[in-house]
């Protein structure tokens, strides 16, 4: 059995409480704090999951009770708030987007590195019962060599200066928030890739909101990724190899189902039995990694997250604005 991780948990948004939702579901994870720039927020949130209430992080992080905090607070918030974290001697599990850039994300990991701290990157997919079953498929060649990732995560938004997603000061952003998925899931499937393309079109606030990207890997595979804050896309997935091919249904990112499909051969349907939202897998990880006396996953290494952060900064740089019309 592995011990129950006491959860300080910083932020109190929607993610937040999808985590806090999640940690009911298992064993080895509680919330046993929040903390919130406001109190009445932290004990509104306090009042449905639990927990001791903080007007500010910083008492958040300084609560002895709290054996590792999750950072749910927007993107540009994340070093900030992690190095709080690490520096008060937690380890931190930090929502995706990692950081705001590649740089951010080395700085965040020299200092956990540098503390001998654990850290992940919240990127809960990875965990999911249909991805691990994907993984052992994958290794157990029944696809044969890939050849091919094609992957979209769309959704709609209004047209919402102050929303998350096109405010830049909440690091509003399609890729950050949405284009991440596809991203982090090629680079498990295929590495890191050594081509890369990419079109990138603004939203009406002028961060990114519509990407196209393709990858080159080393080994022939290509990966075809898109996302969007226009409009909601089929959110599809499809791993193609050499033998055969795997459909993931959509949300291909949250608890689904997939089908693989021999060159030869009959089709597979793998279905899976998940409760809630799936956000309490990576909290068992953390509590396995903690037990264990890891400073990261294996899963999710920490050089992963930096790499991938890195890809998401170079396509960023991208954005074209929209020729007048």
């Amino acid at each position: 059995m592995t011990r129950t991780v006491r959860w300080g948990i910083l932020g109190t948004g929607k993610i937040a409480r999808t985590f806090a939702e999640g940690l009911r579901l298992i064993d080895e994870g509680e919330v046993v704090a929040v903390g919130s720039r406001t109190l009445a927020h932290a004990q509104a949130f306090t009042e449905e999951f639990g927990g001791v209430p903080y007007g500010s992080y910083e008492a958040l992080c300084a609560d002895t009770n709290v054996d590792a905090v999750y950072i749910a607070t927007p993107h540009p918030m994340h070093l900030e708030n992690a190095t709080l974290a690490l520096e008060n001697g937690k380890p931190v599990l930090v929502e995706k987007a990692f950081t705001m850039s590649g740089d951010e994300a080395r700085t965040l990991v020299a200092l956990a590195r540098s503390k001998g701290l654990f850290a992940m990157e919240a990127m809960w997919t990875r965990f999911l019962p249909h991805v691990v079953a994907l993984r052992e498929l994958i290794a157990s060649g029944a696809l044969g060599r890939l050849t091919t990732f094609e992957a979209d995560h769309g959704k709609w938004f209004a047209e919402d200066p102050t929303s998350r997603l096109f405010a830049p000061e909440l690091g509003g952003s399609a890729l950050l928030d949405l284009g991440v998925y596809p991203i982090s899931f090629a680079s498990m499937l295929l590495g890191q890739h050594s081509r890369q393309m990419a079109m990138v079109d603004p939203a009406f606030t002028g961060v990114d909101g519509q990407c196209s990207m393709i990858f080159g890997y080393d080994s022939g595979a290509h990966a075809v990724l898109t996302t969007t804050s226009f409009a909601r896309s089929a959110t599809h997935a499809c791993i193609t190899g050499v033998d055969g091919r795997v459909e993931i249904d959509g949300d291909f990112y949250a608890p689904t189902s997939f089908t693989f499909i021999p060159r030869v051969g009959d089709a597979v349907r793998s279905t899976f039995d998940v409760s809630g939202r799936g956000l309490h897998y990576q909290a068992i990880e953390v509590a396995r990694c903690l037990e264990l006396g890891l400073l990261e996953s294996p899963v999710m290494p920490l050089d992963e997250s930096i790499a991938i952060m890195d890809t998401m900064t170079w396509i960023m740089e991208q954005l074209q604005p929209l020729p007048a019309r």
